[in-house]
């Protein structure tokens, strides 16, 4: 019985993604090559691997053993390059990042341009993906590294197959339209007014909603956005207060809103998050521990550069 092993990823990638459409998406084939190459493998093992009775395509008891064994070559791969990669320096290979917009530019940008000098050999690919979808990526295969943000008043999220390290700790600030009275400086003086208010299951929104709750009232959300340049542009035209964290008021010009010096509004958790390692050593991927480096680098630099005395934010325990 030979067993091209070529195929067994094919029906790896259907069983971790339960279907032929979503597997053809990550392998980059089209869905009849992916048909065509689960039928061949299974007149190589002269089994169904494939329960076909059914709408949604299935594995056969067959099936799921041989693509248990297709995960345990694939982690034996994956020791092995770890292993090659100690006789060399010249670390190489494609990381895909999936990060959220802030991160992207203020730290992605500047870190791929380190990266290209330090590892040219490495090939990052950014994708722009948060939340749920994005660590379900991670858990696929689809993503090698995440950036995620959360509230950091929030417990720690328990996820068995991936493992976080935080790499700042991003200070909420309210920022009011440079326009407004100057007596707009207390979280009662705002309650009454517009809120250009994060997503509810995005960090500001549950910081919003926090303040809220501390202070006894009900927030006018008026405009709800995701990400923070239109809503910094939304305050700085006067429609709204709005929370946001220190990273995204880098790069506005002085005067463009006015940042109240209300206290205690919470942070955010910047995280990398990667994928539990299963392999023998039990370290981590020396591509994906290089770039988390040198993301942390960037952050570092860019604190720096927006005020000299400035350090990030000291890791939640």
């Amino acid at each position: 019985m030979e067993i091209d092993p070529r195929r067994l990823r094919v029906l790896r990638e259907v069983a971790r993604r339960g279907g032929v459409m979503r597997a053809a998406e990550a392998l980059h084939l089209t869905a009849s090559a992916v048909s065509q190459q689960l039928a061949q493998l299974e007149r190589e093992v002269g089994l169904a691997l494939i329960d076909r009775s059914q709408r949604r395509v299935s594995l056969t008891p067959a099936g799921r053993v041989l693509a248990g064994y297709a995960d345990r070559i694939e982690d034996e791969l994956a020791e092995a390059r770890r292993e090659l990669t100690l006789f060399t320096e010249r670390l190489a290979g494609p990381v895909t990042i999936a990060a959220f917009p802030t991160v992207i530019t203020h730290l992605l940008v500047p870190a791929l341009r380190t990266l290209a000098v330090r590892h040219p050999r490495i090939t990052p690919v950014i994708r722009e993906l948060v939340g749920p979808p994005a660590l379900e990526e991670l858990r696929l295969g689809g993503a090698d590294l995440v950036i995620t943000e959360r509230d950091a008043s929030l417990p720690t999220p328990v996820r068995p197959s991936l493992v976080s390290r935080t790499f700042h700790v991003d200070e909420f600030r309210v920022v009011v339209p440079p326009g407004w009275p100057s007596a707009h400086t207390t979280v009662a003086e705002l309650a009454a007014a517009p809120w250009v208010a994060g997503p509810p299951d995005q960090a500001c929104g549950q910081a919003l909603e926090r303040l809220a709750s501390l202070h006894g009232f009900a927030p006018n959300r008026v405009h709800v956005i995701e990400e923070f340049p239109p809503t910094l542009a939304l305050v700085a035209a006067g429609h709204g207060v709005a929370i946001v964290p220190e990273l995204a008021l880098l790069d506005v010009p002085e005067g463009f809103v006015r940042v109240s010096e209300i206290a205690d509004v919470g942070a955010r958790r910047i995280d990398a998050v990667t994928r539990l390692s299963r392999t023998r050593s039990g370290e981590p991927d020396p591509v994906q521990a290089v770039v988390i480096a040198v993301i942390e680098e960037a952050l570092v630099d860019h604190l720096r550069a927006a005020d000299p005395l400035q350090e990030p934010g000291e890791p939640v325990p």
